[in-house]
């Protein structure tokens, strides 16, 4: 494995017990490790090896799912912020929106006399949590056998104080009622959505992010166009985009497929671009085609709830 690897990678922690359906599919918390800080003069290089093995250690966890991080990197180098260093509680937000990360582990690596100690901070980048893990050894103790006590404690925690940590998921009603709140009585333009979207691998069936955003648009008072019979002329904005989801890994009968969906509005008149925005999402399923979509239909819903507002004349 390479270093490279280890400075953040994105774990999916399966919630046991839990479902999103009939199913009983598990619902997921991506989950962003990041390397930790090193405090003392002989622990160099420490902070590094604690990622190392921490994710070594919870890759093989059956309770978890791991994704690449290649795409987080590039999101991070669009905004050009760096993968290493310490997040801080009042970052995790902030990097929760990039990564699509639902709950960030950091921590510090500290020497003391002839102890060590690793101190893990589990941070919540939706409820502002922050949980806590400790071990403790001798200078003279094997580093491995210190992290991988660690990272068992931490993995257990994630699984265990899920509800402290991420914030329930509102249902679909409460959020168009929340938005509908947030618009107000401002004059709705009309809109044209046309999303294209692939599964890598797989021949897409229907666009679920161009109709989810359609149907947000529809139950929020916007008048929405056929983009396959209206004329792109008659809108007053379009909001066009590209999506895809490509298959992450299977366990047992469990699939865990991860989407990125990049969407933008153009006034129609002066061909300016109003909002911009993207998203990434991970879902699970017992199929890959439906876990891929529903992955787009959420990364959608966020993003028409960050940029409907700013398509209004208030």
């Amino acid at each position: 494995m390479k270093k490279a690897m280890v400075m953040m990678v994105m774990c999916v922690v399966v919630l046991m017990g839990r479902a999103l359906f009939a199913e009983d599919v598990p619902s997921v918390c991506p989950t962003a490790i990041f390397p930790f800080e090193e405090r003392g003069e002989g622990i160099k290089g420490f902070g590094a090896k604690v990622a190392d093995i921490m994710f070594a250690k919870m890759v093989v966890n059956p309770a978890l799912y791991l994704v690449d991080r290649q795409e987080m990197q590039k999101t991070f180098q669009e905004y050009e912020l760096t993968l290493s260093g310490i997040v801080k509680p009042d970052e995790a937000v902030k990097v929760g929106k990039l990564t699509g990360a639902k709950v960030l582990v950091t921590g510090s690596v500290i020497e003391a006399d002839k102890s060590l100690y690793l101190v893990a901070k589990v941070i919540g980048t939706e409820s502002g949590r922050v949980l806590g893990e400790s071990v403790k050894g001798k200078i003279s103790d094997p580093i491995e056998t210190l992290v991988e006590q660690l990272a068992e404690k931490v993995t257990a925690l994630i699984v265990k104080d899920s509800e402290k940590l991420v914030v329930k998921e509102p249902k679909m009603e409460d959020r168009i009622a929340a938005l509908n709140k947030l618009l107000g009585n401002a004059k709705r333009p009309i809109v044209m959505v046309r999303i294209t979207e692939r599964h890598v691998g797989q021949a897409t069936v229907d666009p679920a992010a161009e109709t989810e955003i359609t149907l947000v648009c529809k139950e929020t008072g916007f008048e929405v166009l056929d983009p396959k019979s209206a004329a792109d002329k008659k809108a007053d904005i379009m909001i066009e985009g590209e999506g895809f989801s490509e298959f992450a890994l299977r366990k047992g009968n469990i699939v865990s497929v991860k989407a990125r969906l990049e969407v933008k509005a153009v006034d129609r008149s002066t061909d300016k671009i109003i909002a911009v925005d993207r998203q990434t999402s991970v879902e699970v399923d017992l199929t890959e085609q439906i876990a891929g979509k529903k992955a787009l239909q959420n990364a959608a819903m966020a993003i028409a709830e960050r940029m409907l507002p700013k398509l209004v004349n208030k």
